[in-house]
């Protein structure tokens, strides 16, 4: 049941140069890929994935407007208020299971990473980003199973976006399962991939979210709202969507490319 609580922040880790965690103790429960609102205060109230689940729970934030520019100042013992959690969760199915991260993406598979790999699973992942500095969760990755690295620079691994790194794994071996999270570009190639070769996969996407509980439409996709049927979708569903990787919502609600 979704509760709201002012929780203290216990420990802040700068993950990248753009990107930070957050840990507090939350009274929910939460699962894999799902996510909160996080209310910064004098700022704004906004979505974030559970990053880290357990009795201290953690939200990764990439530094990308001026309410999480704000929140990169915070330290620990400021309060901030976590309501929550919302939206579906990753189904984690599957003996082995392919995921694609790109970018802050990595930050709502991380816990279904780890949570396949407990249950058994062999867990794949590819990362990638703009170059390695920018590279996010590659060490908890690399815990639960085999990992892979794509750079658009070159600076680490792959050189390219992680897509191509991804379409030469699936052509390598066998996967039960993919999941994917990143931009909606990024996550339209990987849907599409496991689509030609006929896996199951699920996407996590984003959008711009004023309520997170189906009353505001900001989150609008097409005919659906990424906080109440997603934020996963599965290739079916997403086959039929006309936005998905090529529009989104701006605050204004006022639909803008991807």
């Amino acid at each position: 049941m979704p509760k709201f609580e002012v929780v203290p922040i216990l420990e802040l880790v700068r993950e990248t140069p753009t990107t930070m965690t957050y840990r507090f103790r939350g009274d929910f429960g939460g699962q894999p890929g799902q996510f909160l609102m996080v209310w910064i205060p004098r700022y704004d109230e906004l979505p974030m994935a559970i990053s880290y689940l357990g009795a201290v729970k953690g939200i990764t934030v990439h530094d990308y407007g001026d309410a999480t520019h704000a929140f990169a100042t915070f330290s620990a013992g400021d309060q901030i208020g976590i309501r929550g959690p919302y939206g579906n969760a990753f189904r984690l199915e599957g003996e082995k299971v392919l995921a694609v991260g790109g970018g802050s993406g990595m930050a709502s598979m991380i816990a279904a990473i780890e949570a396949l790999a407990q249950q058994g699973a062999q867990v794949v992942t590819a990362v990638g980003a703009k170059n390695a500095a920018e590279l996010l969760f590659v060490e908890r990755a690399n815990g639960a199973g085999e990992v892979h690295i794509a750079t658009d620079d070159g600076s680490r691994g792959f050189a390219g976006f992680v897509p191509a790194l991804a379409e030469k794994l699936l052509d390598r071996e066998k996967f039960d399962q993919i999941l994917t999270c990143g931009p909606e570009r990024m996550m339209k190639s990987v849907v599409g991939l496991a689509r030609k070769r006929e896996i199951p996969v699920q996407a996590s996407l984003e959008r711009y979210m004023k309520c997170g509980i189906g009353i505001c439409d900001a989150c609008s996709l097409d005919d659906q709202l990424v906080c109440l049927d997603g934020p996963i979708f599965t290739a079916k569903q997403l086959e039929r969507l006309e936005e998905f990787g090529k529009f989104r919502r701006d605050k204004s609600g006022r639909r803008v490319p991807a």
